[in-house]
């Protein structure tokens, strides 16, 4: 009697394990959440920003990159997109300032989700920050740079450490994902300067691939 209760649980445990295997396979075949882009992949193609106005935030999380990231792409931006009207973090900080009851910030935007999956929608509390914010600046579209790293690409072995930014193109209206990409720059030590310029040389290229120079 005791073996065959034995027995039985045994068979019980097993068909739970069958079940949560093949709960996870279906969830996989039915295309669960994507992970987001590895280096050098992009999400989309980046849309054409000339004759608009664009609200750049600043870089919400930067890790062992040396320089000033938000510095070297406000100039990338401006230098290529001479045809687009970019509006930066002091400006709205500036009307923020003469706003305070407005509850908006351009620093410490919660960004976690992008580190998860493939986000095609930001939902709230991000969202509604940055509807505020583009509000104020009446701005048609926004770049938010999510993150600015230095590390090496975990998809190859022994490669170099590299500046990488993870960066999203924002529609303020709806929320939805116009573009994300993950761009790194070239393999330069953790204080060459040439890393973090390279780096904002490639995303800037990829961003406004439609400009000729």
């Amino acid at each position: 009697m005791r073996e065959r209760v034995t027995a039985q649980a045994v068979s019980a445990r097993s068909v739970r394990t069958l079940a949560a295997i093949a709960a996870l396979v279906l969830f996989a075949a039915c295309g669960g959440p994507a992970p987001p882009p590895n280096p050098g992949q992009n999400r989309g193609i980046a849309p054409d920003l000339r004759g608009r106005r664009v609200l750049v935030l600043p870089v919400q999380q930067v890790l062992g990159v040396a320089g000033d990231p938000d510095a070297e792409l406000s100039f990338g931006l401006r230098d290529r997109g001479k045809d687009i009207e970019w509006v930066f973090e002091a400006e709205v900080n500036e009307i923020l300032t003469r706003s305070p009851g407005v509850d908006a910030r351009t620093r410490g935007l919660p960004v976690g989700n992008f580190y998860q999956a493939e986000v095609e929608r930001v939902g709230d509390p991000l969202y509604g920050q940055l509807r505020r914010m583009a509000g104020l600046v009446d701005a048609d579209a926004i770049v938010l740079p999510v993150s600015a790293t230095y590390e090496p690409n975990a998809e190859i072995i022994d490669s170099e450490p590299r500046v990488r930014f993870m960066v999203a193109i924002i529609n303020p209206r709806t929320g939805r994902v116009a573009w994300f990409g993950v761009e790194e720059g070239g393999p330069f030590g953790p204080d060459d300067p040439r890393g973090l310029a390279s780096a904002v040389e490639q995303l800037v290229r990829t961003m406004l691939w439609y400009v000729r120079t």
